[in-house]
């Protein structure tokens, strides 16, 4: 019988993602412009046709409808069903961790803050501070709340996380006389301390650091671009913190206590 009520739990956690992951794609949306991510309703991108409800089923719709929109037969992007389906099995795997816990919600929505973090600077290359800003406390609260994460560690990790990559930006402006990292990388990592503590610090600057290096080389390689091709850096953070998240401990305590 438990083993029927976590399998429909679990499948609780795909549909509460898939919908939040079309909540994610509105605010992915609006929030570089300022819009309101209540008002309007959803509506078509290209002829601003309101959605009906029926056509706005995650993932299903996008598939019934051909990825086009009913009104006006323009393609949808296919961004917009990869983001519900991503965020779906986010939600499956931390319920499959966590277990039907607030340290399963408190890590969902921190895994939420950074996909929209990660679309939003790949699409615009910034670090959206309406997230970051409140997601400091927020998410500082929720993990001595829910995730065994004492008062001192959290505020090391706040203090740790936005002071190291200020200090990296700094000397690699002071050598370059460019900047190389900006505000929104430092508050992101400020945030990802205070959730995750000042532990996960070196796992997530060396893995992000480590995914950054390849991917800049082979965009560089690929797209025929020199050394100033600007990647953003949200995206490997959020990359990393999320890695932490699954396997941070067990790397960590591998490297450090063999």
């Amino acid at each position: 019988m438990e083993f029927y009520a976590e399998y429909l739990w679990g499948i609780a956690s795909v549909i509460l993602g898939a919908i939040v992951g079309s909540f994610l794609n509105v605010c992915i949306y609006r929030i570089p412009s300022g819009e309101s991510i209540v008002f309007p309703a959803s509506h078509c991108p290209t002829c601003k046709h309101p959605i009906k409800i029926y056509d706005n089923i995650p993932i299903i719709s996008y598939v019934i409808l051909g990825g086009k929109c009913r009104n006006c037969g323009e393609r949808i992007s296919l961004i917009y069903p990869a983001i519900e389906l991503l965020t779906a099995v986010t939600s499956l795997l931390l319920f499959l961790k966590y277990g039907l816990s607030f340290a399963y919600l408190s890590t969902f929505v921190f895994a939420c803050a950074l996909i929209v973090i990660t679309f939003i600077d790949l699409k615009y290359q910034i670090i959206p501070d309406a997230i970051t800003l409140p997601g400091i406390p927020l998410f500082a609260l929720a993990a001595i709340l829910f995730m065994d994460v004492t008062l001192k560690t959290s505020l090391i990790g706040i203090l740790a996380g936005g002071g190291c990559l200020y200090l990296v930006a700094l000397i690699y402006q002071l050598l370059t006389k460019r900047e190389g990292m900006g505000g929104g990388d430092i508050k992101l990592l400020a945030m990802m301390g205070g959730f995750l503590g000042w532990q996960s610090l070196w796992f997530i600057i060396m893995a992000s650091s480590l995914i950054g290096a390849v991917t800049g080389i082979s965009a560089m390689i690929v797209k025929g671009k020199d050394t100033k091709y600007a990647v953003p850096f949200g995206p490997f953070l959020s990359m990393a913190a999320v890695a932490y998240i699954f396997w941070g401990n067990t790397v960590m305590n591998f490297v450090f206590y063999r």
